[in-house]
């Protein structure tokens, strides 16, 4: 089992879905048929994988390709042509690893999911300072884009929350305040802190926010005359965080005031350039990226220091406990794949190498000559 496999279990509860920006209506989100159901229409809906109790459709893998086909477009990644294959089998045994690990869950493992999921919504929505009518407009032009309705997709994020309460329990994963001391006293580099700012931006993206496409030369002149005018205005006094809210095209850091905070080498070199040369509180030149037109207004700069432990402390415990899961991951599935009598039933899929917790397929013995 890769890192991939493992972040689809562990990545953040909302962030997934609400990682791209999007306009589309309420009602759009929810009278547009599914992608998925599209294909099922037109070619059928085979089953292309199963195990002891259940089986995974074609419309299932359709589904959650468009999903993080979608993501990786709002992130302005493409899947190359001859990666294909290999991408569908990895989103494939992802959602075959599901199914095992949510077979394992208990009423408690659920319970605690959904406990997690509610915990997870509502830190997004106060970070953000979101009503729920504007977590609902930004929600559901991703829930269009991915094919997901509502339900599906806080179903899909509650079993992901519940699959790492399965993983802990199932592989006994346990790291004491002991644990986190020693590895924080044995690795003092890591946890150096170099220069940093915290910075504020407005995005006028040159990119397409759905497809990651450049724009054409006519929008990208039309974004240009923005930012600039945006800049008078900020400089003119108006509130800066205000103006990121409304205007900027990154969905990272719009909903908070376009604010990150950053060392050196995290950021494109003309973003990071500019913005460590800014004194406090001042505001850039439109600066352009490979992203598109920025504005940058720096409120602080940082120097170097080493993280308290204290400060870090319930981090490192969810890494600490990540990296024990990650070790014993590959094992675990080989296991829950054998139990379960898994086959994959779709041969082009089935041909696919890809070397993750071991054979996709029971091994069957050698025939008797």
């Amino acid at each position: 089992m890769t890192k991939q496999i493992l972040k689809l279990f562990s990545a953040a509860l909302i962030l997934g879905v609400l990682g791209q920006h999007g306009g589309s209506s309420a009602s759009a989100a929810e009278t547009n048929a599914r992608p998925a159901d599209k294909m099922k229409e037109l070619f059928g809906d085979a089953v292309i994988a199963k195990g002891k109790g259940w089986e995974l459709k074609r419309s299932d893998l359709d589904t959650a390709l468009i999903s993080v086909k979608a993501m990786a477009a709002g992130r302005g990644q493409t899947i190359p042509p001859e990666r294909m294959n290999a991408f569908e089998r990895q989103v494939l045994d992802d959602l075959i690893a599901l199914q095992l690990l949510l077979g394992k869950a208990t009423e408690e493992d659920k319970a605690k999911g959904k406990e997690e999921f509610a915990k997870a919504f509502q830190k997004f929505k106060d970070d953000g300072k979101l009503t729920d009518a504007e977590f609902e407009e930004k929600l559901n032009p991703q829930l269009r884009v991915q094919g997901l309705t509502r339900e599906q997709w806080e179903k899909k994020r509650v079993d992901q929350a519940t699959v790492g309460f399965v993983l802990e329990r199932e592989l006994k994963i346990s790291v004491s305040d002991a644990d986190i001391k020693k590895f924080y006293d044995e690795n003092p580099a890591k946890f150096e802190e170099p220069e940093m700012v915290r910075a504020s931006h407005i995005l006028l993206s040159t990119r397409d926010q759905t497809t990651g496409v450049e724009e054409t030369s006519e929008k990208k002149a039309a974004k240009r005359k923005l930012a600039e005018d945006l800049l008078k205005r900020a400089r003119a006094g108006e509130d800066f965080a205000k103006l990121a809210k409304e205007y900027s095209e990154d969905p990272g850091s719009k909903d908070k005031g376009g604010e990150y905070k950053f060392p050196r080498g995290q950021m494109v070199p003309e973003f990071e350039s500019a913005a460590f040369s800014l004194g406090t509180n001042q505001i850039s030149e439109v600066v352009t990226t490979q992203f598109g037109y920025h504005i940058i207004k720096l409120s602080e700069k940082l120097p170097a220091r080493k993280v308290e432990l204290a400060k870090i402390s319930d981090d490192l415990k969810q890494g600490l406990k990540q990296q024990e899961i990650q070790k014993q991951m590959p094992d675990f599935i080989a296991k829950l794949k054998k139990e379960a009598n898994v086959e994959i039933l779709d041969e082009k899929l089935k041909a696919v190498d890809t070397g993750l917790g071991g054979p996709a397929t029971p091994e069957k013995p050698a025939e008797k000559k």
